[in-house]
């Protein structure tokens, strides 16, 4: 299984009053990290939005924060596919200093596969399960 990193640096925006990383910005990493992934497998939103007709909405989102980053830190951002459901999955995101083991930060997205104009929820595409089956890393001992 591999997983799908980027790397970011903590910017001037990103940092608060304590001089550390804003638990938002970790959305902006995120959000990096998933675009890339889905571009990675050929799944930009464009082909998700006109080729397979569906939205992928945040249904849900945890995240932990383990240590502080600060400005200008280079943060690797990791992601996979940590489940796929009938009509929705689940990524994963591990953060890092680049070149560290320590982990900053940790999260998962639980996003529902929708119909564009209805939001109705539909079975994930066998094309995206297929395209991202390289990232998951799924318990196989778990009902899918």
């Amino acid at each position: 299984m591999a997983r799908y990193s980027i790397e970011e640096y903590v910017r001037w925006e990103d940092i608060d009053a304590a001089g550390i990383i804003n638990y938002q910005a970790y959305l902006r990493f995120f959000a990096l990290a998933e675009a890339e992934l889905l571009r990675s497998a050929g799944l930009n939103y464009r082909y998700l939005f006109e080729s397979l007709g569906i939205w992928l909405p945040r249904v849900h989102l945890e995240c932990d924060f383990h240590h502080a980053a600060r400005l200008d830190d280079l943060l690797e951002v990791s992601v996979y596919v940590g489940h796929f459901g009938n009509k929705s999955m689940r990524l994963n995101f591990e953060v890092r200093r680049k070149g560290e083991e320590e982990l900053i930060a940790t999260a998962n997205f639980i996003l529902a596969a929708v119909k564009q104009d209805t939001f109705e929820t539909v079975r994930v595409p066998d094309t995206l399960r297929e395209r991202l089956a390289p990232y998951a890393d799924i318990d196989p001992n778990i009902n899918q």
